[in-house]
């Protein structure tokens, strides 16, 4: 059996969107998934790698409003006087105050290749996409 990876609570809030909505008497709502720490109502969180700020007026699960979002909870959230077109597909919220997301000038990961036609040699180079 595989181990899921652990998302830990006690880390800074880290939520990289996957979709933004305009709804309507609402407002914009961006929704993903908590990877780490906890996502609550009233927290000014900033978009990286933009550096946008703004507050997060609500947070739900399902139609349901929460207290606090953990790690692994797919979430929407409400936030003021953004734009939809301002927020683009995988920017990442976090809080403002603690470890903000921010441009990685380079990574490191580890990558496992599931399914690949021919031979894996020494010189093997995967192309890899990316989101900017």
């Amino acid at each position: 059996m595989i181990q899921g990876a652990k998302r830990p609570s006690d880390k800074p809030p880290h939520l990289p969107h996957q979709d933004v909505y305009k709804i309507g008497g609402i407002g914009t709502v961006p929704v993903g998934c908590v990877e780490t720490g906890v996502l609550k109502p009233g927290m000014v969180v900033m978009f990286g790698p933009t550096g946008l700020t703004t507050e997060d007026k609500s947070v739900e699960m399902h139609h349901e409003a929460l207290q606090e979002a953990l790690p692994s909870d797919n979430v929407g959230f409400n936030v003021k006087i953004v734009a939809v077109k301002d927020l683009k597909l995988r920017f990442v919220a976090s809080n403002s105050q603690d470890d903000p997301a921010k441009e990685a000038a380079n990574f490191t990961s580890q990558v496992i290749i599931m399914n690949h036609q021919g031979q894996i040699r020494n010189d093997y180079a995967q192309f890899m996409n990316y989101l900017r």
